[in-house]
């Protein structure tokens, strides 16, 4: 009989053949052979026991060690831009391995988060890594609660779409309590049953009201802490000197800011044109902090600004793109400093068209930092004693060139949508306190026109020079979607012409006429439904909501990093600096607009959750009230109730509206009763009771009471062939968009045939 190997001698073995590690290639490395394969099958199952092997499938690996290919989770560059990765899987208790990456030419760029496959090689100091193939961004992650078990625990996650648990092992549970909020990724290939995952990071408590903000920004991946390289970087920073930038100073600009601003990085200055030729005109300066001059191409600050891609902003924090030595401080646009800036002159004529523009890299010296409201108090001829004394020369002529800019707008026609923004205003422990609308007022207004008008004036500066720039493009609706929204307009009473080449002025004729009637709120909804996302690319688009040919973002490099783009393209075309587009900026042009594309569209989604998880932690004590509201969405599984009250959105289920069968319509957008003949549809108004209220999901149940002010039919069940019953709205549009889907999929089967 073959005498049976030592446990060493088979992890020898497995070490130094690990492509060669099944039981079959260990017996026959050994010439074991018949019986004694059960005995050399038991040491191995001890050895597993033990932790001095692992088995993966059909092999056996020495769990301390790596197998020559692995997949690697890529960690963010070091200090001196090198790159590690650690095992995407890893069960002992002691730390994983840092593998090294070694790059070569013509490998896919890789960052942090990324996944990869990995030839590895061990070193004297640990292993290096070879690519085989990127396998793609991070691994799937889940922030939930943990609830510990004998084997290790579960989590279950916080997001309210998802009611999916996740299994945790022993070795995964990083010392997690029971009730615990985590954050845990998923581990090893997705089998039947639970999936499995790791807790990478532990919360604290899921009840704390400041960890609603904590929750989004971990669920959504949004970073928000700096490596200490990015922020030793900032902190190195000086100012910037005058140089051979336009002094600027003796200009008397001043920034409007909303009262709790910690950045100000836009600052406006207008006085009237002495030009004879234009009578009644104005020239416009608008100076951007020049973030350009302290986040260099290919530094550190700028790989992190390029992955953050942007500012996250939440009711009780900012996740900022830059560190706060820059954001706060070094571009920030602080009275009575002088600060680096990128500015544009304007001429305007008297009627708000822009004659003219001039670019240029200065200094100024703000003589102000106003809120909105110190601006609007002064224009209102209610100025505090500080602001009265620049009311004259400094805040009445940014009015006058703003009414100017209102004409110009006028005949431009940019969509008017009428959408009141809440404010979650919280209190100092973090719990909200009320839902207001926020105040329109005309110093918003008039900052957001300088703004556009500057955004303008950069992308055609750049089309001028031919420079390569990130535009901001809004392209117009499909033809699906304005489909959709003839058919709500239709059902509404309103007219929306077909066959026309559409301009916002179409739009804005429809969002007039709803004006004052029951379905303005509806029409607004359902116009902005019909838009599509705006996104920016390296080639022109257009803007449609704005109705403007070019358009770029330039005003707010400190939260964009497209501005940051447009600025160093600039930089670039007058020859301003060596800090200017880099060639690596402009190859990637492409794949940056994309990066940061998604990332706008992720803090989006993240603030978005985290209103509603605030909404329902304000109405969590409010269960059983009744409440106002519209119907603001229809799906077939029930419809979605937007609170007049606090904006609050919550889902009526269809299987709680009576005990008959709804039949979903999704291009006229109604849900229509079987045997009452109910219809719901978008706009309508209604009457809840609050079932549910979660704070952790920010999920919000409710129960239909009354629609149009009437009470929902007895029917379904028991008032079976007794007509529509009440509650059904007054226009019978409603009916008559529907058989025109009926139609049209009759027509579509038809030509299909």
């Amino acid at each position: 009989m073959p005498q049976i190997p030592s446990k060493q001698q088979i992890l020898d073995w497995i070490t130094d053949h690990p492509a060669s590690s099944a039981k079959r290639d260990i017996a026959k490395a050994f010439g074991i052979k018949g019986a004694a394969r059960i005995e050399l099958k038991r040491i191995l199952k001890e050895m597993e026991a033990e932790g001095k092997l692992e088995r993966r499938k059909t092999t056996y690996a020495d769990p301390t060690k790596l197998p020559p290919v692995t997949m690697l989770r890529v960690m963010a560059p070091d200090a001196n831009g090198d790159l590690f990765a650690e095992p995407a899987e890893w069960a002992l208790d002691t730390p994983a391995p840092l593998v090294s990456i070694i790059t070569r030419d013509g490998d896919p760029a890789l960052g942090g988060g990324d996944r990869i496959l990995g030839r590895l090689t061990e070193t004297p100091e640990g292993y290096e890594a070879r690519l085989i193939r990127k396998i793609g961004q991070a691994s799937h992650r889940v922030v939930g609660i943990f609830r510990k078990t004998a084997e290790g625990g579960r989590i279950l996650p916080i997001d309210k779409k998802s009611d999916q648990e996740w299994r945790v092992a022993s070795g995964g549970t990083n010392d997690a309590r029971d009730g615990e909020l985590v954050e845990a990724e998923q581990v090893g290939p997705k089998r039947m049953g639970l999936p499995q995952a790791r807790v990478i990071e532990r919360l604290g408590d899921p009840s704390a009201p400041r960890a609603v903000s904590l929750i989004a920004i971990h669920q959504h991946g949004i970073p928000d802490d700096f490596p200490d390289a990015v922020v030793a970087q900032a902190d190195a920073a000086e100012p910037a000197t005058l140089g051979k930038r336009e002094d600027l100073r003796g200009l008397p600009f001043v920034t409007i800011d909303p009262s709790d601003a910690r950045d100000r990085d836009d600052a406006c200055h207008v006085h009237h044109d002495d030009d004879p030729a234009n009578k009644g005109g104005f020239v416009l300066w608008v100076a951007i902090a020049d973030v350009a001059a302290y986040v260099t191409p290919g530094s550190e600050l700028d790989r992190e600004a390029r992955k953050r891609g942007n500012s996250s902003y939440f009711p009780d924090r900012v996740v900022p793109m830059l560190p706060d030595r820059l954001s706060g401080d070094l571009c920030s646009l602080h009275e009575n400093v002088d600060r680096a800036v990128l500015a544009v002159r304007m001429q305007l004529s008297a009627d708000g068209r822009k004659l003219a523009h001039r670019f240029t890299r200065g200094m100024i010296r703000s003589v102000a930092s106003l809120a909105y409201e110190d601006a609007q108090a002064a224009r209102d001829g209610h100025a505090s004693d500080r602001v009265s004394a620049l009311y004259e020369d400094v805040i009445a002529p940014l009015y006058g060139a703003y009414e100017a800019l209102l004409k110009a707008r006028q005949m431009r026609q940019p969509l008017e949508l009428d959408l009141p923004e809440r404010q979650i205003v919280l209190s100092e422990d973090g719990k909200v306190t009320s839902v207001a609308f926020k105040e329109r007022l005309d110093a918003h207004k008039l900052i957001e026109e300088f703004m556009v008008l500057a955004n303008v004036a950069a992308a055609e500066e750049l089309e001028r020079l031919k420079r390569p720039l990130l535009y901001r493009v809004h392209e117009e609706p499909s033809a699906d979607k304005l489909e959709s929204l003839r058919e709500v307009a239709q059902a509404s009473g309103f007219n929306f012409a077909k066959g026309q080449v559409l301009k916002t002025a179409h739009l804005n004729k429809l969002l007039s006429d709803a004006e004052g009637t029951e379905f303005a709120e509806l029409m607004n909804v359902s116009t902005l439904r019909s838009m599509t996302q705006a996104y920016y690319f390296p080639q022109n688009f257009g803007h449609f909501g704005l109705a403007l040919r070019s358009y770029a973002h330039f005003t707010s490099p400190i939260r964009r990093y497209s501005d940051l783009i447009v600025h160093r393209a600039l930089i670039a075309g007058h020859d301003w600096g060596k800090d200017g587009l880099s060639e690596w900026d402009v190859e990637n042009l492409e794949d940056t607009a994309k990066q940061i594309s998604d990332t706008e569209r992720r803090s989006m989604i993240a603030e978005r959750d985290t209103t509603d998880r605030y909404l329902a932690a304000y109405l969590s004590d409010r269960v059983g009230s009744e409440f106002a509201g519209r119907i603001s969405g229809v799906q077939s599984f029930g419809c979605f109730v937007k609170l007049t009250e606090t904006g609050a959105d919550g889902l009526v289920p269809v299987r709680s509206i009576g005990r008959e069968f709804y039949h979903y319509d999704r291009d006229a957008q109604t849900l229509t009763g079987g045997e009452s003949g109910l219809v719901l549809g978008i706009g309508q108004k209604v009457t809840v009771r609050l079932a549910e209220a979660v704070p952790l999901t920010g999920g919000v149940m409710l129960e239909l009471l009354s629609v149009d002010g009437d009470p929902l039919p007895t029917g379904g069940g028991g008032a079976r062939g007794k007509g529509r019953g009440r509650g059904a709205p007054r226009k019978p549009a409603s009916f008559k968009s529907h058989e025109r889907g009926v139609k049209r999929k009759l027509k579509r089967i038809r030509r299909d045939k």
